[in-house]
């Protein structure tokens, strides 16, 4: 089982979309997509001890989800993507920089994680913007030696 695996290698276990699975398994937590279940509904199923993330598109998102308790953010897309359907606008570089600005400026202090279309070569200027983190599926999947490619981007991360 996915779960019993991530427990062993100390990993944590977030399952997208679905708050009342999370719950019965016992997974860590839940990231929520803006067409989802709100982040305030969510936290009042769950409670304090499972992790919430919300994907978001804009700073008012952002806010919003800060407000509403999520633990930390998900936002993109940094580029255009094949693993989503239905994209929300590009952000880019400037995307970046103006929310975490904006971020900055209303006091809002919760981990961001740039995510959508993000290749090796993205990640240090991305990283320059302030957010906490990058997160990457379609750039390691489709190489054609996806823990090669992993290895180069913990390197990147290691020397950025």
């Amino acid at each position: 089982m996915p779960l019993d695996t991530a427990r062993k290698s100390g990993a944590t276990f977030i399952i997208d979309d679905r708050v009342e699975l999370v719950r019965e398994l016992g997974a860590d937590g839940v990231h929520l997509g803006l067409k989802d279940m709100p982040i305030a509904d969510a936290r009042r199923i769950l409670g304090d001890r499972f992790i919430i993330g919300g994907t978001a598109n804009t700073f008012d998102d952002v806010k919003s989800h800060w407000e509403a308790g999520a633990d930390y953010i998900g936002c993109g897309p940094f580029r255009f993507t094949t693993t989503k359907k239905n994209l929300s606008p590009i952000l880019g570089l400037e995307g970046y920089r103006n929310i975490m600005s904006q971020m900055k400026e209303h006091g809002i202090e919760i981990p961001l994680v740039a995510i959508g279309g993000i290749e090796a070569s993205d990640i240090p200027a991305i990283m320059e913007t302030g957010v906490s983190g990058i997160a990457l599926s379609g750039t390691v999947l489709r190489d054609e030696n996806p823990a090669e490619k992993m290895k180069q981007i913990i390197k990147i991360l290691q020397n950025g």
